[in-house]
């Protein structure tokens, strides 16, 4: 038998690379950091069920985005009618939509028009049939209301379970754990697994966090007693050293806070419509840092057209106090003194250092589009891991041995060229699974044993072809 030079030395090359790839996996930790910080080289990454961690179930809430969504349409009914000049009354909003009285029979018409453009069918895709809306309109005796529809609730709820798997996933970078995996689960659900992490508190504060930032206006009057309705176009949000006074304050006393506890505390009323409104959409980026006085502040830089929105709202409104309010919480609410019109600014408001840490990366990610509830969350510790990775290495060991005897047996010298295939088809499955950052779980060490298996079924074939061939008087070489 007769193989060319390069043949051989592109062979013996290949298993020796392999062997050089593998490497990491077989060394004591100690070593492992130097080979991977000297050469680049690191072991195959272990999943969760192996080297233990945190696993977190997150789900849409749908009553937040419902209200998002009702309150979304109730601003676009007014702008609908306000444009086309149509006097109108009692817009409000409804368990499932919203209503509104026109003020002149005469106008019905033209209403009707104006509205139905936000009854628009959504895009079809995968989860929205051709055809499909949001809103139903609807004709009343003297107006008209548009009803959020099932339909057109489910796809919004799977756009937003798309949305925020890309979000939290940006989140969860930010944060430094690595081989996390974000998987949707059902239509509603999102499944997050993060190995190595043995304390998820941190990471499940800031997934839980919907990070929606908008700096508006403060409305011209302001509260003077508790339980006061804002007048029109205003929304009243608690103090961000009133709400942390209050999860203290539960906190010590072991109860969980309510909405009620929320409804409390003293208001502060912000405009919540027209054009002096920015939003965190526009953000480019966000970063912790700290003040003038030392004190930990978040910097943050708008986009082209959010640094245009910004610097015309605060030229328009110097000397007026403007709020920050993320999530529904007034972070700060400081005076205009001067134009912004470089499109950055700084967020205070009695941050501690990992608060603003956090804050950065919320904002740095993007607001989810809807509040996300934590289902489940259980911890898997690495003793558990650490028993699997050694019953999946015995099987392995095991399969291979036995694997090797029963291709060496029958067939002698062959079956030796064959072990030794089979060990190099190993020894490059390891390889690659460490140089491209595979994660190895326990049913990847199960396809493994399985892999070893089914490696020598063509060595069978072709050893029983010449068996058959030598029982006619040829030589097995020929």
């Amino acid at each position: 038998m007769h193989y060319s030079r390069t043949k051989i030395l592109a062979i013996l090359a290949s298993v020796l690379l392999a062997l050089l790839l593998a490497l990491p996996n077989a060394l004591s930790p100690s070593w492992k950091n130097t080979v991977e910080n000297t050469f680049g080289l690191r072991p195959i990454t272990l999943g969760l069920d192996l080297q233990g961690g945190s696993n977190v179930l997150l789900e849409i809430n749908r009553s937040d985005l419902t209200e998002q969504l009702l309150q979304q349409l109730a601003g676009d009914m007014r702008a609908a009618l306000r444009e086309a000049k149509i006097g109108y009354s009692g817009l409000q909003k409804t368990p499932t939509g919203a209503s509104v009285r026109i003020t002149k029979p005469e106008d019905m018409d033209a209403a009707k028009v104006a509205l139905a453009k936000l009854d628009q069918p959504l895009q079809s895709g995968m989860f929205a049939q051709v055809g499909t809306t949001l809103y139903t309109l609807s004709t009343k005796p003297d107006g008209y209301s548009l009803e959020l529809s099932e339909s057109g609730l489910a796809s919004k709820i799977a756009n937003s379970v798309t949305q925020s798997i890309k979000i939290v996933e940006n989140r969860i970078n930010g944060t430094g754990v690595a081989e996390a995996t974000v998987q949707q689960q059902g239509a509603e659900r999102i499944v997050v697994q993060l190995p190595g992490v043995k304390d998820p508190e941190r990471i499940v504060s800031i997934l839980g966090t919907t990070a929606k930032l908008a700096f508006q206006l403060l409305c011209d009057d302001q509260p003077t007693a508790a339980n006061q309705n804002p007048p029109q176009d205003c929304r009243a949000y608690p103090m961000k050293e009133d709400v942390d006074q209050l999860l203290a304050t539960r906190k010590a006393q072991g109860k969980p806070v309510v909405e009620a506890d929320y409804k409390s505390l003293p208001q502060m009323w912000v405009k919540t419509a027209g054009r002096d409104t920015v939003d965190g959409a526009d953000l480019n980026d966000a970063q912790a840092a700290f003040g003038q006085t030392n004190e930990p502040v978040v910097t943050f830089r708008f986009n082209n057209k959010g640094a245009i929105r910004f610097g015309k709202l605060t030229a328009e409104n110097v000397n007026k106090p403007f709020a920050i309010v993320l999530d529904g919480v007034v972070q700060s609410s400081p005076v205009i003194n001067e134009p912004i019109l470089g499109g950055s600014g700084q967020i205070s408001g009695r941050f501690t250092t990992e608060e603003t840490g956090k804050l950065a990366i919320v904002l740095r990610s993007g607001a989810l589009p809807a509040k996300l509830d934590i289902v489940q969350q259980n911890t898997v510790g690495p003793s558990l891991g650490s028993d699997s990775i050694k019953a999946g290495v015995t099987a392995s060991l095991v399969g291979l041995v036995a694997v090797m005897l029963f291709i060496l047996l029958p067939y002698g010298f062959f079956g030796i060229i064959a072990n030794f295939a089979l060990l190099a088809n190993l020894l490059m499955l390891v390889a690659i699974m460490s140089i491209f950052g595979f994660t190895l779980t326990l049913p990847g060490i199960a396809g493994i044993v399985l892999t070893l298996g089914m490696a020598v079924d063509s060595n069978v074939l072709i050893y029983e072809r010449i068996r058959e061939e030598w029982k006619n008087g040829r030589s097995a070489i020929s």
